[in-house]
């Protein structure tokens, strides 16, 4: 099965995943309230992921002020997202897609491994997918000052 990522200027798939504070969360719930950061990662306690989050959770206040929320989805159990979230003190929810559903709707999946590959997109306040960029890799990552750049664009 091949999968495909959303174009750009295109609707951004909903989804309905359960977060580490235990609520279910769906795209749908911030459109016209706020535009949103999704971004996908391999695996929680993984270096790069790690780094990942932490990044986020330490430039938080970044994204906030150009009205975007971070919502970071990884395929991880939400028992072990929240010990992941818990051992180093992240401010960011996790969100678990561990159906693997919104994944493969974004195009991220990878068959082979049964985990996303690292993937970011931006979706406005309507709901359209206005940036995305998919690592060759799941070891590297996009800086956080990059993607504020794009999110700048909006």
């Amino acid at each position: 099965m091949t999968l495909t990522v959303p174009a750009v200027g295109s609707p951004a798939p909903d989804f309905s995943l359960h977060s580490t504070n235990g609520e279910v969360v769906t795209l749908a719930q911030f459109k016209g309230k706020a535009n949103v950061l999704l971004a996908f990662f391999p695996l929680a306690f993984t270096s790069t992921c790690t780094a990942e989050m932490c990044a986020f959770t330490e430039d938080y206040s970044s994204f906030a002020d150009q009205g975007v929320v971070v919502l970071p989805v990884s395929v991880d159990a939400v028992p072990s997202l929240k010990a992941f979230k818990t051992q180093y003190n992240m401010g960011v929810e996790l969100l678990s897609d561990f159906k693997r559903e919104a994944s493969r709707a974004y195009g991220t999946l990878m068959e082979s491994t049964f985990f996303s590959n690292r993937a970011y997109f931006l979706v406005d306040k309507a709901g359209v997918l206005r940036w995305s960029y998919v690592e060759e890799t799941p070891g590297t990552k996009r800086e956080n000052s990059e993607i504020l750049a794009e999110i700048a664009k909006l």
